[in-house]
């Protein structure tokens, strides 16, 4: 017989009925320790086994000694799969999605005991509840939640990705036409905001991105501007983030831009100066954007004002967050080109500048075809 086995490393043993049985202790999905068994016809086969629980357990890799519920792992793969490793938004996101959801429609159910009808039944109820697009969500949850469970060899396949998830029609956004936008300025002129919504229009930049600017990340003189921060609110917290796509990008500054910041720095030193004179606080910070106490500015605020200047000029409503898909409808428009365009908008996949532009030549060639009319209209009788 080979040698004993070193702590922690399990045991074999030969059972009555004939069979061997190897015992190790191996991480639980839920941060515990269990024994588990396997079983061989010999004694090799077992100790095979054996092996492979202990080579888990050295990689903490979650052995369950009985099939996980959904209830246990969903938590537990968001806590240390997500939490970690994805933005706080993305973890608030998916938190909401297992508690709403998942948990109440699957939470009893094990990994190994989720089929098909179960997956589909949670795509209806949720559609019918709420939304296509929440259960496309939803069901974009848990297949990545399950896919993390096979990588982890808890279940052999995700029955998840064998569930097509709903069709979402989602709205066509109508960007402001140029008139508009000039409208627009013109009445925010006035606005403490204003140089914010100079750039949401100009640079398409998100709100976020605004109100995360630093007085270190903009260059006047090389009129240059860059995107290395956003500012979020998850939880009732204000907290500063990477950009979406969690790259830092440059994006040049156009003329109409660079005037408004240096009245922004002015105005936001005047503030500062009027504040310590008579004797309030004033809270330092690197922001470009602040209230009056120094404070950076609320995202809902923003918003606000957008939303209500808009309508004070009777302009078609529109989030402030669709200026964006405005101010790629101008530059496509003026012929900028589509990885010119994503690298100045952020946008992590090329698709989505190209849904954008392809509106745009859309409407270009439709401009172009109506001159055959012109050309190929019939010519009249004695000519």
């Amino acid at each position: 017989m080979p040698k004993r086995n070193p702590n922690g490393a399990g045991t074999v043993t030969k059972r009555k009925d004939g069979r061997y049985q190897a015992a190790v202790y191996v991480p639980q999905p839920d941060g515990t320790r269990a024994r588990k068994y396997v079983y061989g016809k010999t004694w090799t086969e077992c100790d095979e086994k054996r092996q492979e629980l202990v080579r888990r357990d050295r990689q903490n890799v979650p052995t369950p000694t009985r099939s996980a519920k959904l209830s246990e792992w969903l938590p537990y793969w968001l806590e240390h799969f997500i939490k970690p490793h994805r933005k706080r938004t993305t973890y608030d996101k998916y938190e909401m999605h297992i508690r709403l959801h998942l948990l109440p429609s699957l939470g009893s159910k094990s990994l190994e005991g989720v089929g098909t009808a179960d997956v589909r039944k949670l795509v209806a109820t949720v559609t019918t509840k709420v939304s296509a697009a929440t259960a496309k969500e939803s069901h974009l949850v848990l297949r990545t939640a399950l896919s993390a469970a096979v990588r982890d060899e808890l279940i052999a396949r995700n029955v998840a990705k064998l569930v097509q998830a709903p069709r979402v029609e989602y709205r066509v956004i109508k960007p402001w036409s140029l008139d508009d936008t000039l409208t627009f300025l013109e009445g925010a002129r006035r606005d403490p905001l204003y140089t914010t919504f100079v750039l949401a229009v100009a640079l398409g930049l998100r709100r976020g991105e605004i109100l995360g600017l630093h007085w270190s990340d903009v260059d006047l003189d090389n009129r240059t501007l860059t995107v290395r921060h956003q500012l979020q609110r998850v939880d009732g917290v204000l907290y500063q983030d990477s950009p979406k796509s969690r790259r830092v990008r440059v994006v040049p500054l156009p003329l109409m831009c660079v005037a408004p910041l240096r009245w922004q720095r002015l105005r936001q030193a005047e503030q500062r100066r009027q504040r310590l004179a008579a004797g309030e606080v004033w809270q330092e910070s690197p922001y470009v954007f602040t209230t009056a106490s120094g404070r950076p500015v609320e995202p809902r605020n923003l918003s606000r004002s957008f939303t209500r200047i808009s309508a004070s000029e009777s302009l078609p409503p529109i989030r402030l967050h669709d200026t964006r898909h405005g101010c790629a409808t101008l530059l496509a428009a003026a012929g900028v080109q589509p990885r010119d365009l994503m690298a100045i908008l952020g946008h992590s996949q090329i698709a989505v500048t190209m849904e954008i532009y392809a509106h745009v030549v859309q409407d270009n060639q439709r401009e172009a075809m109506s001159h055959m009319d012109r050309l190929l209209k019939r010519r009249r009788p004695g000519r």
